[in-house]
């Protein structure tokens, strides 16, 4: 590594034991957030990408620049019985993570003050690994990727992201006037801080700088530090994304908030594009579809995405393709964040009111709109807390509801009552809030 790149990653080593990030209390416990632990849950991203449910007792997974350990926290929580690993450039953050898992009693944790390049000195191989808000400050992207690549499992995930040149284009123009003004030369701290606070709050309000990137109500140290001063910090297009997992063999798999990435929904009308649209848009490929969105609508500022090995997406038939035969010898999960007991309580208490149980409430990421079901059909997911349940007895579970309100409700058969089942389940399915297994 040249002499350039060394000083970068030390700048950056500074900058971050001066100031550790994120500065979340070390008290804070992300137990009752079942959308951050959805996004971290393996079960998640397996299933999206394989139609399975995995067990994560047992498994092994690795924060990659853990900062003070948050995430490797949510890691914990997100998956039972796995080991987390931590690894990070600042030595002041690994010990304020250890302090963080300790305090919260996750004992199955280590942390390591370790580059990313240097993770197969660890001997270990991984589940699942998850790199957030990291690659995008590496001097070589591609030699991170192939690090973690050369340490994941076979069937594993790696969830990382980079930074949108479009998406992040107002900060990264800040971050230029700054390193103009010399504010970022070496690593970065209170001073430095302190001078970007009072340049922007000198600024007229319309300024476009101050005006598109300013937001006085969230300018903490740890808020400017990351933004405006962020050693290292770069973008990239979605091309440069795909080229970068050409590079290291990996495969895309998903953006992590899928839904939020539909180029469809930035028209007004989907089904009545213009001509030239409506003949090759269904023909783009997944790397085309998406940044053509971040060029007409750069709405994110991260490209967050899941990827793994080459090849090892497992075979499987979508649900809405699904057989009669598969659906009788289907089993269901209910996603496991949203297995807990006041998401059970909020459930029954709909039933009880008659009022629609809006189950997106907890988690809304991979939706756009919220999605309610009716609380009397609901009631035959009551079963799904205590664990998983056949298509079959769920169909028979709400045959019962039927009979014993059946002053209120038509007589139906069962192959009626299979069908309504089956669509609530293929409704629920999408956003997986319900997992199911042929």
């Amino acid at each position: 590594m040249d002499h350039q790149n060394l000083e970068l990653i030390e700048n950056i080593r500074q900058q971050f034991d001066n100031t550790p990030y994120p500065r979340i209390p070390l008290e804070q416990s992300p137990k009752d957030n079942s959308e951050l632990l959805y996004l971290h849950n393996l079960v998640t991203a397996y299933y999206f990408r394989n139609r399975k449910v995995i067990n994560t007792e047992g498994k092994v997974i690795l924060d990659a620049g853990c900062g003070t350990g948050y995430k490797s926290l949510v890691l914990a929580l997100a998956n039972p019985g796995a080991k987390i690993v931590g690894i990070d450039l600042s030595e002041e953050s690994v010990k304020l993570a250890e302090q963080r898992l300790q305090y919260h009693g996750v004992a199955n944790a280590e942390f390591y003050a370790l580059k990313i390049e240097e993770l197969p000195s660890l001997g270990l191989q991984f589940d699942y690994i998850n790199a957030d808000e990291v690659l995008y400050l590496l001097p070589d992207a591609i030699a991170g990727l192939q690090a973690m690549k050369s340490v994941l499992a076979p069937d594993g995930i790696i969830r990382t992201n980079l930074h949108s040149s479009n998406g992040r284009a107002g900060v990264f123009r800040a971050q230029a006037a700054f390193k103009t003004m010399g504010l970022m030369n070496g690593a970065p701290g209170e001073v430095e801080i302190e001078i970007v606070r009072e340049t922007m709050e000198a600024l007229q309000d319309e300024v476009g700088l101050k005006a598109f990137t300013w937001k006085a109500d969230r300018a903490d140290e740890a808020w400017i530090m990351v933004n405006y001063l962020l050693v290292g910090d770069k973008g990239c297009t979605i091309p440069e994304v795909f080229a970068l997992l050409r590079a290291t063999d990996l495969e895309f798999i998903s953006m992590v908030a899928w839904r939020r990435w539909d180029l469809m929904d930035l028209f007004k009308d989907p089904d009545d594009l213009p001509p030239f649209l409506a003949m090759s848009l269904p023909e783009a490929s997944v790397e085309e579809r998406l940044h053509l969105f971040d060029l007409l609508h750069p709405l994110h500022r991260l490209f967050d995405f899941w990827c793994g090995n080459l090849n090892r997406t497992q075979a499987f038939v979508p649900v809405a393709e699904w057989t009669e035969a598969q659906w009788r010898e289907a089993r269901v999960h209910l996603h496991p964040q949203l297995r807990t007991s006041q998401i059970r309580e909020d459930l029954s208490n709909c039933i009880d009111s008659q009022t629609p149980f809006e189950i997106s409430r907890y988690i809304i990421v991979p939706t756009l709109a919220p999605v309610a079901i009716e609380s009397t059909i609901a009631a035959c997911l009551l079963p799904l807390w205590d664990g998983p349940q056949s298509v079959v007895s769920i169909v028979e579970q709400w045959l019962q509801i039927r009979s014993e309100i059946g002053v209120n409700l038509e007589p139906v058969s069962e192959e009626t009552a299979f069908e309504e089942v089956q669509e609530m389940l293929t409704r629920l399915e999408v956003f997986l809030y319900v997992l199911l297994e042929p």
